[in-house]
């Protein structure tokens, strides 16, 4: 009877120890400095961007206020400021991987070879490269611009599926490394460039910036699978599950619906593939 007593005991004081665990890795320095450090792009609209009044703004910024707000009340800390971090579509691996930024919130897809260097959240948006030509170009799909020139970002999943995209349906075209969308939407108006690739929601979001949008047109092929993720540090367990557990909890709650439709409204309902990357991230407790 007394052994059976102490058993009882213990088994009740085990849940209170796992609770009162001491927390480690950035989730302790978030709760021990009350901050936490973003990383975010300029360029990256509809997704990561600065309004009016030079302040981070877009889909993907509004879903990492929110984990922070959901890690608050996981750590028990209240008002954790965010430090935010301004990076290029060049430098955002090396931010988080560096400790310069605790995660990354922009259009940055999961592959396997950044998964050497960083890691990865829940998905957050589904897309796929396509492709921005001139109207007058009458070009329907890849295959139509042989012989021409595709500008696209260096260092991107772009710029692989467009290489592999080429390779595989045996096209002939040259590809322009760039460095900027500003860069890829002025050489494309100007003609020095016939066709521009990169992730189809950002394309369209370059639409306010060109001289004339109807003078462009989007391809509706898709040459990739590009799965968005908020890119975080390796080997920080603890800190991936809280924000799974805030993106998890944002999914669950249908607060996803809301912020889809504030970035997203003239889209119409989010595709097939992004309401199963949704249901699969609105993971139970």
């Amino acid at each position: 009877m007394i052994r059976s007593t102490a058993l009882f005991l213990a088994l009740l004081v085990v849940p209170g120890l796992a609770c009162a665990q001491a927390l480690d890795g950035r989730l302790k320095r978030i709760q021990e400095t009350k901050s936490i450090a973003i990383a975010y792009r300029s360029d990256a609209a509809p997704f990561s961007f600065v309004d009016a009044s030079k302040q981070p703004t877009g889909y993907s910024i509004d879903l990492c206020r929110r984990v922070v707000s959901s890690i608050e009340q996981q750590i028990g800390v209240q008002g954790i400021q965010i430090k935010w971090v301004p990076v290029t579509v060049q430098n955002r691996m090396e931010a988080v991987a560096k400790g310069q930024a605790d995660m990354e919130c922009g259009s940055t897809t999961v592959t396997l070879s950044r998964m050497k260097q960083v890691s990865f959240s829940s998905y957050t948006f589904i897309d796929g490269t396509g492709l921005l030509v001139r109207s007058s170009s009458k070009a329907g799909t890849l295959s139509d611009l042989a012989g021409k020139k595709i500008g696209v970002l260096s260092g991107t999943t772009n710029e692989k599926a467009v290489h592999d995209a080429l390779k595989r349906r045996l096209v002939s075209a040259s590809v322009v490394a760039l460095k900027s969308r500003e860069e890829g939407l002025a050489q494309l108006e100007a003609g020095t460039i016939d066709a521009f690739a990169s992730d189809k929601v950002l394309l369209m979001g370059m639409a306010p910036k060109a001289k004339d949008a109807k003078a462009l047109t989007l391809l509706t092929e898709d040459l990739s699978y590009e799965p968005y993720a908020i890119t975080l540090p390796r080997n920080d367990d603890s800190f991936r599950l809280a924000v799974n557990t805030g993106l998890a909890q944002i999914y669950r709650s249908g607060a996803i619906v809301e912020i889809f439709q504030r970035w997203f409204s003239s889209f119409g309902k989010p595709g097939v593939m992004l309401e199963a990357g949704f249901l699969y991230g609105a993971i139970p407790e």
